[in-house]
């Protein structure tokens, strides 16, 4: 009874915020299913590193130090990549690049979905942030969370922990916030615009070879991003080879949760009261915010421009779609189209720029690291 007299003393107001902060994250996981598998280990994890005096995470008592288990976590699995890279081989067994090898011009509006990234970056220095943690925060923008836990790890950003929260919250809100956004820059005219879809058979022979050769191209372009793109591209080609099938399903299920888990709860050690709860965190996750609308914009944006020139409309909700978050994004925009023409599908066009997206974050994400790090 003493020690829990004691420790309901040392509970601060700040911790009591964050236990807060960890039952919101635990309600939307679990009521709105926003990102279960990984807002729900963050939000309890928020919750376990905030309680007094936590075991689970280091503290010095009497002058000696105790190593928390969740700090262990994280310098084995966070600190050297090692687990957003293992999550890129789950992620990358995932995807089927068809729709996009069917039609390579997606790969356009993958690229054009970044420029939130840049935007981004540029605002976050005028705010005062370091020029390596104004990368961090623009990474954001990629919607892709193992990106932004990857590009903000590299340069040992001090807000990682809010650039985390913020890159999986706003990729769980995808359906709240493209909508509203795509309709604000786009004439219903447009938005029934229809396009046709023809199938084209893509060879095994296409399929193996397009991850092999976007590791080899990217690692010319952006020798940074062959960490990202490489362990993405291995996964994909695990997928394509037809000889690993068991090695396939493992990585995209057992792996890719198992992963998803450890990272979430270990992220939390960076989610501590007195790092987490600042002025700068509430600018991050605005700034996030700015991010995710601009990369939004600038694919719609792209599309109505390449409208100006084409013969074929394209729709341009489709270049929203080139955002990294795959594949809810697409179904977005597939759900908006139906609505405005219940006969108008979109949905293979919107999957193909999305997983564009998927390999235009972490390229852009490698990209950021090449430029600053030199």
């Amino acid at each position: 009874m003493h020690i829990l007299y004691e420790n309901l003393l040392n509970i601060t107001w700040q911790q009591l915020v964050m236990w807060v902060i960890g039952a919101i994250l635990i309600f939307l996981a679990i009521k709105k299913e926003m990102e279960p598998t990984l807002l729900l280990p963050i939000g309890f994890g928020a919750i376990l590193v905030n309680l007094p005096l936590s075991g689970a995470v280091t503290q010095v008592i009497d002058n000696v130090t105790e190593v928390g288990i969740i700090d262990v976590l994280f310098n084995a699995g966070i600190a050297n990549e090692l687990f957003p890279l293992l999550l890129f081989i789950g992620i990358g067994a995932m995807i089927d690049f068809g729709p996009l090898l069917s039609n390579p011009k997606m790969l356009l509006f993958g690229a054009a979905a970044q420029f939130g990234i840049f935007f981004t970056l540029s605002m976050a220095s005028l705010f005062g942030f370091s020029i390596q943690d104004a990368a961090s925060i623009g990474i954001i923008g990629a919607a892709d969370g193992p990106t932004s836990i990857f590009v903000a790890n590299y340069f040992q950003s001090n807000y990682i922990g809010a650039i985390v929260v913020a890159a999986y919250s706003y990729m769980a809100l995808v359906p709240i916030v493209q909508p509203p956004v795509i309709r604000a820059i786009t004439t219903r005219k447009e938005r029934l615009i229809r396009m046709e879809y023809s199938q084209k058979d893509v060879s095994k022979t296409t399929r193996i070879l397009f991850p092999i050769l976007i590791t080899v191209v990217a690692g010319l372009v952006a020798p940074r991003s062959v960490a990202l793109v490489g362990f993405l591209m291995f996964g994909n080609l695990i997928r394509e080879c037809g000889v690993l099938n068991g090695l396939s399903q493992t990585a995209q299920k057992e792996l890719a949760n198992l992963i998803t888990l450890f990272l979430g709860i270990t992220i939390a050690t960076k989610m501590q009261a007195e790092q987490f709860l600042t002025l700068q965190t509430l600018l991050i996750l605005a700034l996030g915010l700015v991010a995710f609308v601009f990369d939004t914009v600038g694919g719609v944006l792209f599309a109505k421009l390449l409208n100006l020139f084409s013969k074929k409309k394209i729709n341009p909700m489709v270049g929203a779609a080139g955002i990294s978050a795959f594949p809810m994004s697409a179904r977005v925009i597939h759900k908006m189209g139906l609505k405005e023409d219940p006969q108008n599908f979109l949905l293979m066009h919107a999957v193909g720029a999305n997983v564009s997206g998927q390999i235009a974050s972490v390229i852009a994400g490698g990209l950021i690291i090449g430029l600053i790090a030199k």
